[in-house]
């Protein structure tokens, strides 16, 4: 069991690092122990997601906790287990823009592999987050030795990039009702598998106007005029309805 966490001031932005032992009970993490030495073809990618082992650590986050700051080495990858986590760049005259939020299952850092020197934005936990950390080495071993595991990942970038250039044709064409409404559907995980999930508790109208390149009062006029055509709601958190789709694809 994991020790009861430090409430002080002076240890509440430590994060605590488990360093043995499986940390997902699922089927495939309880096999996660003897993956080394079964053979190529049984190499499951989920259970070396799911289980620490040389080069992997599980780190716990707190809320508002930094995972790296700009400027820092970039000599890992990171693996969302439980938890979302927002990505900032800061400009050189202090402008702070928010670029990406990833939740349960998401990669990030992955720049790091392709010789990035230093961190160009950075990472902190929205909610309390477990987060696999996966240093630099271990996980290009495991991108080279592993074939099924590195057919996920480049399935994962290539996504990604998909979501990049969907992100830049929303700026160039839509209005920011439309690019409002999109985020708000992306954050609610709509169209992907399950029922669409409560927003991030208490996301700001200005996180949401740094994500679609507009202002804080044109987000509180959308967002009231959402709520009153009932496509969201709150309740413990701001609830998004499909209904919401009607603005997206709206001429």
């Amino acid at each position: 069991m994991s020790p009861e966490p430090d409430r002080s001031s002076q240890r509440s932005n430590i994060p605590r690092r488990i360093s043995t032992g499986p940390i997902l009970q699922t089927k495939r993490s309880a096999i996660g122990g003897i993956v080394a030495a079964k053979k190529r073809r049984d190499f499951d990618p989920h259970a070396f997601l799911a289980t620490i082992g040389e080069g992997r650590e599980l780190v716990l986050f707190q809320r508002k906790q930094t995972i790296f700051a700009q400027g820092d080495p970039a000599d890992a990858v990171f693996y969302i287990q439980t938890g979302k986590v927002k990505l900032t760049v800061v400009s050189k005259t202090g402008k702070e823009a928010t670029i990406g939020i990833f939740s349960e299952g998401d990669f990030f850092g992955e720049a790091s592999l392709a010789g990035q020197p230093l961190r160009m934005g950075s990472a902190a936990a929205m909610t309390d987050c477990a987060i696999l950390r996966i240093d630099k080495k271990a996980m290009m071993e495991a991108l080279h030795r592993e074939h099924e595991f590195s057919d996920l990942f480049v399935a994962y970038l290539l996504a990604r990039n998909i979501r990049y250039e969907e992100d830049l044709v929303d700026q160039l064409f839509n209005s920011s009702e439309k690019r409002l409404a999109r985020i708000l559907l992306l954050l609610a995980h709509f169209g992907k598998e399950g029922t669409p999930e409560t927003v991030v508790p208490k996301i700001s109208q200005e996180m949401l106007a740094e994500m679609i390149g507009t202002t804080r009062s044109r987000v509180s006029f959308f967002m009231n005029r959402f709520r009153d055509l009932g496509f969201i709601h709150y309740n413990g958190g701001l609830q998004v309805h499909s209904s919401l789709l009607n603005i997206v694809l709206h001429d």
